[in-house]
């Protein structure tokens, strides 16, 4: 009986304790007056990043929150931070960098949502965060075991973080009326930017390749929020971008240029063809074209989406199909499957960032052009700085950057 009392007070006190804190978070969180929240299946860091430092240059104090590649925090000065985790991803850090973002009392958090199944993306939204203003890049079939198999469902998912009564970004098309029924239920004000509103040549102050439908979207939050384009522009083209980001690196070796495109961070079947169609029709490949397919055991689902669209979308235009990565020989099958014919698959499978080079280098007689699609994870960001390492021209270790001075921030 005694226990069962001492069981009792002490369940009290935790839920006590509970409500407490819960009330300290509404009071901090509600301290920070510009709350943006960026949610979406791809881009969602790299539009963290860009509006954050529009608002930085347009003189608004910001503290931004990626989780993407590797989790950052992005400080006032611009400078990125290392978020330690003790444990796996957790939607409760959220609850660390608001208390983090409150105590040095800056005008705006901008913070990438973390959350994937639709009960937590609702308490991300309603009781972490609160928006002020909500973004949502776009509406993709990705993490389809967990958010829905179809885009009204994942729409409906990313929906929950739409801030009731507020006003609402987007860059998506597809999709578009589904979020504008769910923003009229939440009485939310919808607001779509559009690729147009940024011309070619104000992208090329970036160096690298950013996406254009990001920048706009990025730019009518900062202009939502008062600051001009051409001011929130200047901000962006100065700033670090996230780890994801399509860059490339190119390779002299042998008599041989190996230009290397680092797109593993799009790694839905729709955001991969749309790197391919920008690369092949806007940019240019030149020399031999392999697509270099990174897999995981545990995403087969994704490696299956991904081999279907090589063996329908990409089949006539590359030369290769190369896979890397785990669980090479049953990708290999799915391709097949869709049509690649065995001559043009080349199966690497898990080994060095300096195999994957050599088998590259040995597949060609010429130049050749790589599109590595898939997962950073596992063996991708291994192997993506290798090529940087390999390149023709110095590059950033993204990835790694610290701002100086900084400790990481445990959560």
């Amino acid at each position: 009986m005694l226990t069962s009392y001492i069981v009792l007070v002490m369940l009290l006190l935790l839920a006590v304790a509970g409500v407490i804190e819960f009330s300290r978070h509404q009071k901090r969180v509600r301290s920070i007056p510009v709350r943006v929240h960026v949610n979406g299946t791809r881009g969602k860091s790299s539009v963290t990043r860009l509006i954050a430092a529009g608002l930085r240059a347009g003189g608004i104090a910001t503290i931004a929150k990626v989780t993407g590649t590797y989790p950052r925090l992005i400080l006032e000065d611009g400078s990125d931070v290392r978020i330690y985790r003790r444990g796996g991803a957790n939607i409760l850090e959220q609850l660390h960098v608001t208390r983090f973002v409150a105590e040095r009392n800056v005008r705006a958090l901008v913070v990438e949502c973390m959350a994937l199944q639709p009960q937590f993306q609702w308490i991300s939204e309603n009781q972490m965060i609160h928006a002020t203003v909500g973004a949502i890049t776009n509406v993709r079939l990705d993490h389809v075991e967990i958010m829905g198999r179809t885009l009204p469902e994942i729409a409906a998912v990313l929906g929950e973080t739409i801030p009731p009564g507020r006003h609402f970004f987007t860059a998506e098309t597809v999709a578009r009326e589904m979020l504008a029924g769910i923003a009229a239920k939440k009485n939310a004000t919808m607001c779509v930017s559009s690729e147009d509103s940024v011309s070619i040549e104000e992208m090329q102050g970036f160096n690298y390749i950013e996406h254009r439908e990001n920048v706009a979207l990025a730019v009518a939050v900062c202009e939502h929020l008062g600051v001009r384009k051409d001011v929130a522009l200047q901000g962006m083209y100065a700033a670090v971008p996230d780890a994801g980001v399509l860059t490339r690196a190119e390779v002299e070796v042998d008599g041989k240029r190996i230009t290397f495109y680092n797109a593993f961070a799009a790694n839905d079947p729709d955001s991969t063809y749309l790197v391919w169609r920008r690369l092949h029709d806007e940019i240019g490949m030149e020399g031999k074209l392999i697509v270099m397919l990174n897999t995981r055991q545990d995403r087969l689902d994704r490696a299956r989406q991904l081999a279907e669209l090589a063996g329908t979308k990409l089949n006539a235009e590359m030369d290769y199909l190369m896979l890397i990565g785990q669980c090479p020989e049953v990708v290999r099958l799915m391709a097949m499957q869709n049509g690649v014919a065995s001559e043009k698959i080349l199966e690497v499978g898990w080994t060095t960032p300096e195999t994957v080079f050599d088998a590259v280098k040995a597949s060609v007689d010429g130049d050749a052009t790589v599109v590595a699609i898939g997962n950073m994870g596992g063996m991708g960001a291994k192997v993506a700085e290798y090529f940087e390492f390999r390149s023709l021209h110095t590059h950033d270790r993204i990835g790694d950057y610290v701002g100086a001075g900084s400790e990481p921030l445990v959560v």
